[in-house]
């Protein structure tokens, strides 16, 4: 058990009852990574578990959420991709296994799939890049919000985090807000939290847990890495839109460019349609981050990870990872607080 101030406590305590949790920390949802054992280690630790169903069909998704169950009593949540092809009975699993959070993440989510997960009674969580979008999924039926700013790993958008949370956080007052990209240390946790926030979204903190199942080769990337090496994917022809992806530079970054060159060149000649070109720029990353994650390959493979993995210099248990998290920043906060005699 970790123990918290009260002055601690008081800040996180909408982002805990809003979660069920004894810490207002989520566990952002990495495919491959935030499976089973992660999840239930998150929450057992006092944080928020998020299992990546990710292309997962509906029978393996309830395989992992029974499978969760029976390694943690505590809350955890499932996200889900808006544009997956069987949504509404993947939707339908979390509702009869009784999950209680939803994320809806990759995409703005249509009404229906909003009054499904409303209807069925849990709680639907979305990610915002912008006030306009936020107060319009408020409207539409979110619960609570999360914000990520570009230092994130995997897909990203154009703004940093502080500057998202200086937009979003003092004109959304009306639901939860949690914040997430590069945040790796408790002080950083403080900040937010003081800054309004319910609480915060980690990723890249957690691969390297002894409960992760990334492959030890993935979790040597890491340790190895500095923030400089987590890179966005880059975009050669605006003719062939690139959404970008941070991950750190290996072999498969810079072939990533050679295809994207070969391609267009193929184009240009026109020996390929575009909407072909189109798909084989998109189709080759198709598998990598799993050749990385599971199989080890960190040259071939794509090593998904924020800015923060810089913070990341060695393995240990999730429950660590959360302790230290609390102890930074109840040492920031002490050292604000006048001490009277």
């Amino acid at each position: 058990m970790i123990h918290i101030s009260t002055s601690f406590q008081s800040l996180m305590q909408r982002g805990c009852d809003f979660l069920g949790t004894e810490l207002a920390i989520l566990g952002g949802a990495m495919s491959w990574v935030s499976e089973r054992h992660l999840v239930a280690a998150i929450s057992n630790g006092g944080g928020f578990g998020v299992i990546a169903c990710g292309s997962m069909p509906p029978a393996l998704l309830r395989t992992e959420i029974q499978a969760t169950k029976a390694l943690t009593a505590k809350p955890f949540g499932v996200n889900l991709i808006t544009m997956h092809p069987q949504l509404d009975a993947l939707i339908d699993v979390c509702l009869e296994e009784k999950v209680g959070h939803i994320v809806l993440a990759g995409g703005v989510p249509s009404t229906p799939a909003i009054k499904r997960v409303k209807d069925g009674g849990a709680k639907l969580i979305c990610f915002t890049p912008a006030v306009a979008l936020g107060k319009r999924l408020v409207r539409m039926g979110a619960d609570a919000l999360v914000i990520e700013g570009m230092e994130a790993g995997g897909h990203i958008g154009p703004v940093s985090t502080s500057v998202l949370a200086q937009e979003i956080l003092p004109a959304i007052r009306d639901v939860p807000v949690f914040v997430a990209g590069g945040i790796g240390r408790g002080e950083a946790l403080l900040a937010y939290l003081e800054m309004g926030a319910a609480g915060v979204q980690l990723g890249t903190l957690f691969v390297c847990a002894t409960e992760s199942i990334a492959h030890p080769k993935f979790k040597q990337a890491f340790i190895r890495a500095a923030a400089r090496d987590a890179v966005p994917s880059v975009q050669l022809d605006p003719r062939f839109p690139v959404i970008p992806v941070r991950a750190l530079a290996n072999d498969a970054t810079r072939h990533f460019l050679d295809k994207q060159r070969e391609v267009i060149a193929r184009f240009d000649r026109n020996e390929l349609s575009k909407e072909a070109a189109q798909l084989e720029i998109e189709h080759f990353w198709a598998g990598a981050l799993r050749r990385a994650v599971i199989d080890g390959d960190v040259d071939g493979g794509s090593i998904m990870a924020g800015q923060s993995v810089g913070l990341v210099t060695e393995e240990k248990p999730t429950a660590a990872i959360l302790a230290d998290l609390v102890h930074q920043a109840e040492a920031a906060l002490r050292q604000r607080q006048p001490v009277f005699a």
